[in-house]
């Protein structure tokens, strides 16, 4: 028997040697995320059946191959949601959908691993899931119709609005030391932010760009953005 991860807090399971084998906390997605016993991770538990409230017995009897850290292999969905709740980062990401995008998914996914407070986003309810890869499920996913609602609910937060987009008056990001309490927010693939969204927000930065190209993909910026924040704020 091995410990499952390495936890000081002595919150380890333990697994059989060798059944998490090329199941690093980088492990590729399941084949179907909804399907426990497809792609990498662990297979079933062996040895005496824990007692800790947080497994989830029936990944225990058919095995864990989610995309998650090791250390929360074989926990209940729930129970990490609530571990992720103690240490969240205070840093809030928001989307403008208006077109279905499927960078949303992509942009949702990159907030998961940045441990961001919520995710905001703004139009339609409906978005596309894809490319998140069944991350929001860990996160806290706010809806709001439009503008009015995402700066009542940020100002009730007391997070500062700052837009990401490369627009006239946008100041570049690289130099700007964003507020610890923030909403990034980013528009739709293509159109951007819009101009109700742009004058909502206290700031504007862009991603300096050195090629040709005119605008970076948002998912892409999203990532950049929210890695300058963690740089200055991460604990």
């Amino acid at each position: 028997m091995r410990p499952l991860y390495d936890d000081p807090a002595g919150l380890s399971q333990s697994v059989p040697a060798g059944a998490g084998a090329g199941s690093g906390s980088e492990a590729g997605e399941p084949t179907d995320p909804q399907d426990p016993t497809a792609g990498p991770g662990v297979g079933p538990y062996e040895g005496p059946w824990p007692d800790d409230p947080r497994l989830d017995p029936e990944l225990l009897a058919a095995g864990d191959r989610r995309n998650v850290l090791d250390r929360y292999r074989y926990w209940r969905l729930d129970a990490i949601v609530a571990d992720l709740d103690t240490r969240r980062a205070p840093l809030h990401v928001a989307i403008q959908n208006w077109e279905h995008d499927f960078n949303i998914g992509s942009i949702v996914r990159t907030a998961n691993a940045f441990n961001v407070a919520a995710v905001h986003v703004v139009g339609r309810r409906r978005w596309n899931r894809r490319g998140a890869m069944v991350t929001d499920r860990y996160l806290h996913v706010e809806h709001h119709p439009d503008v009015a609602g995402l700066v009542a609910a940020t100002r009730a937060a007391g997070l500062t609005l700052v837009g990401v987009d490369n627009l006239p008056g946008a100041v570049p990001l690289e130099p700007v030391e964003l507020p610890r309490a923030c909403c990034l927010v980013f528009g739709s693939e293509g159109p951007g932010l819009t101009e109700e969204m742009v004058a909502a927000c206290e700031r504007l930065v862009a991603i300096t760009q050195h090629g040709s190209t005119r605008s970076l993909n948002a998912g892409a910026a999203a990532a950049i953005a929210m890695y300058h924040w963690s740089r200055r704020w991460a604990a």
